[in-house]
């Protein structure tokens, strides 16, 4: 069982969300866009157990904040292995669009499609879902899945970047639907949604 909290950070109202697994205390971040020290206490005061970063992708508002969690925990930090170069150059990952200064992020836990792994008693499942970028990917959790900047409420993520691919974009959202149940879509931006509204409702999935 988890417990998750959202917060909204950033110049771009990135979603970053903190889980818990209820049973052993361990937690991770899913796409820290900046430096907070809302989200440090936050963490703390869940028992301070960081087990894992959880990157959906490496734009900068997605990552912004990996280097000052890394400095207060110790932690992996997890993303697809088409990722790592793309977030670590700043031309890719949009720092150099803004004048940022994104630390490296040397040594990650990288992940290929359906790669399975533990957050304490929970399973934690990634997939690939490129499009937005080539090495985007899904964090599926219970029956929650994180989406990143795949698949938002009744919208998808811009395909307009470097690496992305429209029609590997398609592909990606029909890998989603076809899920099988329904889970809780939690987006790298707006609101939640369900991936059985985002099936009846959403043009790009239809």
């Amino acid at each position: 069982m988890i417990e998750i909290k959202t917060f909204v950070l950033g110049d771009i109202y990135t979603n970053t969300y903190l889980i818990k697994d209820v049973n052993t205390g361990a937690l991770a971040v899913v796409d820290p866009a900046c430096e907070s020290d809302t989200l440090v206490e936050s963490i703390n005061e869940w028992g301070g157990d960081l087990r894992y970063i959880l990157l959906t992708h490496g734009h900068f508002d997605h990552i912004g904040g990996v280097a000052y969690l890394k400095k207060h925990f110790d932690c992996d930090v997890c993303l697809s292995a088409d990722e790592v170069d793309f977030v670590n150059t700043p031309s890719l990952n949009g720092s150099a669009w803004h004048n940022l200064h994104i630390e490296k992020i040397d040594n990650p836990k990288t992940l290929i499609d359906n790669d399975e792994f533990t957050l304490g008693d929970t399973k934690v499942r990634f997939i690939t879902t490129p499009g937005h970028t080539s090495g985007s990917g899904c964090y599926i959790i219970e029956d929650c899945i994180f989406s990143g900047d795949t698949l938002f409420c009744q919208s998808i993520g811009r395909t307009d970047f470097p690496t992305s691919s429209s029609s590997d974009m398609i592909k990606s959202l029909k890998k989603l639907a076809l899920l099988d149940g329904d889970f809780t879509v939690l987006p790298g931006h707006d609101v939640p949604t369900t991936l059985s509204v985002e099936r009846t409702y959403n043009p790009y999935m239809r």
